[in-house]
């Protein structure tokens, strides 16, 4: 087992990776920003080390100060969280040539799925059910109309490279296919410095199902359940919860064994997560792999009683998965809402500023997954996230009506949240049916935004 872990993350993700590592009894090293400075994360590690500006690109995103970092501080391994240079086939590779181990998959399964067409072509072959669309990345309008005639219209044009909803455009027809494709090639371009494209049918009546997977070295693999995504802004999730209300045990079944069998076929290490659409019959299909911890990981860890986090490291020090992992249960039912500092009114639009007070409630069955704290400020160099803040039950009932409670307790202060909009989104009767789609807050945004 490590003895120190550099952790290449900020805020809730670098806190939560911080916990795990004392339980363990490993010394931890956080790396900050210079507007990071005073932030919790950074006090509750055994060690920090300054990297740069507040710009991700002149910190988080520099891989030769983190691996300096952990070389000059004796780290073994670094966790990168997610974000960042947690997908990053090239930062895998600096790690190990440092003599560093990279809590994640290997460099060779990252450049394997690191792209979204790349990652199609390979679950192809491995069996999983493919979107109708494009062979390969489109070239020109022209071959995007031919692509979108063949499977029929509506499609989606997205980027190849990156995440988050960004270079995704839904069009509806034939006159509007090169603008689109223009705006997502510029968008990619922007944002992930790739800007390759593709072109897919829309699956329709969506739901958006992710299916969690442990892998060891030892060729031990296994899914921990799935989880429901479908509630989203901007193509983003904000509302995550276990098990899907909407799948069937014959339909999790089926797809539980096929991504094992998938997550097999091109050597997949450490924890990923297989992103799927469903449509209304319950026809899923590969969407892609986020090799990386999700965000939404602690809906999981609630459900089942796994550390997913204390999982990864035993991977990556070379542990086979352990028993407890193999045969995992699922109990209960866990709902995520990400409280973010935004104003729904105002298409979501981010809102900087400070937190002059900030409250948990304690209340059985929930946790709270943060990185501010009274006094935390909230900058615009980073995702506006304020916390994740999960609750547990014995049914879904149950952790809904949690969820609000602590939702409705916490006492926030000093800045716009999206916390009103995420009580309407739990108690609306649409996401109580269970039936809700990707389209539910775009279709009843004006039912579910404050005055």
């Amino acid at each position: 087992m490590f003895e120190k872990i550099l952790i290449a993350n900020r805020g809730e993700i670098a806190a939560r990776v911080i916990r795990t590592c004392r339980r363990l009894g490993i010394a931890t090293v956080a790396v900050y920003s210079e507007a990071d400075a005073a932030a919790p994360f950074v006090r509750a590690a055994n060690e920090a080390v300054a990297i740069g500006q507040p710009l991700p690109t002149e910190s988080y995103l520099v891989a030769e100060k983190i691996i300096a970092a952990a070389k000059s501080t004796g780290a073994q391994a670094i966790h990168p969280g997610y974000g960042f240079l947690s997908e990053s086939a090239d930062f895998v590779t600096a790690c190990e040539a440092a003599g560093l181990v990279f809590i994640g998959p290997d460099a060779t399964a990252m450049m394997t799925l690191r792209d979204k067409m790349g990652a199609r072509e390979r679950m192809d072959e491995a069996g999983l059910p493919i979107i109708p669309g494009s062979h390969g990345n489109v070239a020109s309008a022209d071959e995007a109309l031919e692509v979108a005639a063949r499977v029929g219209y509506p499609v989606m044009v997205k980027a190849s490279f990156g995440g988050g909803g960004i270079g995704m455009t839904m069009v509806e027809d034939a006159d509007k296919l090169a603008k689109a494709l223009q705006k997502a090639s510029d968008r990619a371009g922007r944002a992930f410095g790739r800007n390759e494209i593709y072109v897919e049918k829309v699956v329709p009546d969506t739901h958006h199902i992710e299916f969690q997977v442990l892998a060891d070295h030892h060729g031990g693999v296994a899914t921990v359940f799935e989880r429901e995504c479908s509630v989203q802004r901007r193509q983003q999730k904000i509302i995550e919860e276990s098990p899907s209300p909407f799948i069937t045990e014959a339909v999790r079944a089926d797809m539980a064994a096929r991504i094992a069998a998938a997550a097999a076929h091109v050597g997949y290490r450490n924890a990923g997560t297989f992103e799927c659409l469903m449509d209304g019959e319950r026809h899923w299909y590969f969407l892609e792999v986020n090799k990386r911890l999700q965000v939404e990981h602690p809906v999981t860890e609630m459900v089942t009683g796994l550390d997913l986090v204390e999982h990864q490291i035993r991977v990556a020090a070379g542990e086979p998965l352990a028993a407890e992992v193999i045969g995992a249960r699922s109990t209960g039912h866990a709902i995520e809402a990400r409280l973010y500092a935004e104003n729904p009114a105002r298409k979501f639009l981010p809102q900087p500023g400070t937190i002059t007070r900030l409250e948990w409630p304690e209340m059985e069955g929930l946790r709270v997954d943060t990185g501010v704290a009274t006094g935390s400020e909230i900058t615009p160099f980073y995702d506006p996230l304020i916390a994740k803040v999960i609750a547990h039950g014995d049914t879904r009932d149950h952790a809904i009506e949690r969820l609000c409670d602590g939702l409705a307790n916490t006492r926030l202060e000093g800045i716009v949240t999206n916390r009103e909009f995420l009580i309407r989104v739990l108690r609306h009767p649409t996401f109580a049916s269970g039936t809700y789609t990707t389209a539910f807050v775009e279709e009843k945004l004006g039912e579910l935004i404050s005055a």
